[in-house]
């Protein structure tokens, strides 16, 4: 058995020979004096400062003493002298160690040391194997693999790991929880989403502020901003979470005034805004056009609560204002702000350039991206192209040629009974590809009846019309919602996703079907949620 865990790992076993010290690190010197004939607990001691004021000679020393009398069966001083690898970034003398440790009895609070370990500098990977291999498991090992999984982004694998937690009949407690529905949240599953909160209402778990917090996020972040209110409303409200929770639901869904109103509701509460408060309110103010609003708050952290404002501040500022058409306004801020401004600051004005034909400030913005990605290059040529400049769009796409940089490519999803149906533009790898195109031409025949007409001007190629409408009526958006109509009950409320942020023409034709079908059509897009109903889209048209 040991030796199938060493070979998961390809590990080389450690605690038969002497460690020598890297030349790269020989100068460092000993905070811990070494004796001759230490004991297990001070080398214990020893390894701990050294995992919390990182220093590998030392470690090595400590390592040597570990294998010189006699300590590398306890798992213990392993698990924790991995750690100390860990955080002096030596990450092969930690994996060399993890071989040696599952072939110990190795206990559960080892474990989870080692497990947590390896999440928290991104190697889930690692963490996962061993956790996999480590034959003692507690609540708190499960919780720290499935933690460690949503804090790496790696959300659908931390719902797999909890599936798998049930079916060994461990009982999950308020931190898992925790974990799962952060999970459900940024997937946007809200399947799941009901599932899991249905298991906590089975099973009894206290909702404290953290859980609160964590289901308004994943019903705001699932469509399902009405329930999210509820939870609120039903909800104690002490701690500035799940007020936090809330606005930035509001936001997230374009409704500003509801989160205004929440923000009052809090001050008459006596709970003190943080510095995540007003990221919520300006966003909000920034997808509704509330300029003015916008500014009175960026002032108000600062003149009445004393919160200076961060990155993340000034970036929505820097949102609101160049939505709004005020790109030089926009502009001076970026100049004056008092940090070096990110990629995403830059790339929010490059986006508001396209939208407001400012080829000019454009150019500016996209020589500060240090790291210019292919939606950077197409936002620049599709300023071009707008304006029908068609020699300087065609010089950007030779560049982007040149360089070898791809395209992103549109995609959008349905879930239906569970399972997830993907869609790219003008797709026809789907089984029901006949049908769904059959459908969209009815459809778009209908929505035709009731006035719409192809915004072709957004097609930014020097082709012709009906190329132009054809490239259209086949985007991603298109063909998800018209398989949800195929597959699902007149009156039905249908809810697609996009990674890109949706296109005008498609906002227009969802509006003419919400009216001509009857149906509720949410469509959550990379900036937020729209909700589509008698021919209204709860943006305002403004996003």
């Amino acid at each position: 058995m040991a030796t199938v865990k060493r070979r998961l790992f390809s590990l080389l076993p450690l605690t038969q020979t002497a460690i020598f010290i890297p030349k790269s690190h020989s100068t460092i010197p000993s905070s811990q004096p070494i004796y001759s004939k230490p004991d297990g607990q001070m080398l214990f001691h020893i390894l701990e400062s050294c995992r919390l004021f990182p220093n590998l000679r030392t470690a090595v020393a400590v390592h040597n003493k570990i294998i010189k009398h006699g300590y590398g069966m306890y798992p213990s001083l392993l698990s924790l002298l991995v750690s100390v690898y860990v955080s002096c970034e030596q990450i092969n003398l930690a994996c060399q160690l993890l071989g040696e440790i599952c072939s110990l009895d190795c206990d559960v609070v080892a474990a989870n040391m080692v497990i947590t370990s390896f999440m928290k500098i991104g190697e889930t990977d690692i963490a996962k194997k061993f956790f996999s291999a480590v034959p003692a498991r507690d609540v708190v090992t499960w919780n720290s693999t499935i933690g460690g999984c949503v804090k790496n982004g790696s959300f659908q694998e931390a719902i797999d790991i909890f599936k798998e937690m049930l079916r060994k009949i461990i009982e999950p407690d308020g931190f898992t929880f925790a974990s799962v529905v952060t999970a459900c949240a940024r997937l946007g599953a809200l399947n799941n989403a009901k599932w899991v909160h249905g298991l906590m209402i089975e099973k009894r778990i206290e909702v404290n502020y953290i859980l609160s917090s964590a289901l308004v996020d994943m019903y705001s972040r699932c469509g399902r901003i009405e329930t999210a209110k509820e939870i609120f409303n039903t909800t104690q409200r002490t701690d500035v979470s799940v007020w936090n929770a809330m606005i930035n639901g509001l936001a997230l869904h374009g409704l500003a005034l509801d989160a205004i109103l929440v923000f009052s509701s809090m001050k008459m509460e006596n709970v003190s805004p943080d510095s995540v408060t007003f990221i919520g309110l300006l966003t909000a103010c920034s997808h509704c056009g509330f300029v003015e609003q916008g500014r009175m708050y960026f002032s108000l952290m600062q003149r009445e609560y004393s919160i200076q404002p961060q990155l993340e501040h000034y970036g929505a500022m820097v949102d609101l204002l160049a939505r709004a058409g005020l790109l030089e306004e926009a502009y001076a801020m970026i100049k004056e702000m008092p940090m070096e401004p990110d990629v995403v600051i830059w790339r929010t004005l490059l986006s508001a350039c396209r939208t407001h034909k400012n080829p000019e400030l454009g150019e500016v913005a996209i020589t500060r991206i240090k790291h210019i990605g292919s939606g950077d290059y197409v936002l620049l040529s599709n300023i071009y192209s707008s304006m029908k400049k068609w020699d300087s769009a065609e010089t950007v796409r030779y560049t982007m040629k040149k360089k070898g940089v791809r395209k992103w490519s549109g995609k959008s999803w349905v879930e239906l009974s569970g399972v997830i149906h993907q869609f790219r533009s003008a797709d026809r790898y789907h089984p029901e590809t006949e049908a769904i195109y059959r459908v969209l031409e009815a459809l778009i025949h209908r929505t035709r009846m009731q006035g719409y007409v192809s915004m072709q001007d957004l097609v930014f190629m020097d082709i012709s019309e009906e190329e132009k409408e054809e490239n259209l009526n086949y985007h991603s958006e298109k063909l998800a919602l018209t398989y949800a109509i195929l597959k699902s009950s007149p009156g039905t409320e249908i809810q697609i996703s996009k990674n890109l942020r949706t296109c005008l023409d498609c906002h227009s034709w969802m509006k003419i079907v919400s009216q001509v079908l009857n149906r509720v059509i949410i469509v959550r897009d990379r900036i937020r949620f729209h909700r589509f109903e008698s021919g209204f889209c709860t943006c305002g048209d403004y996003w």
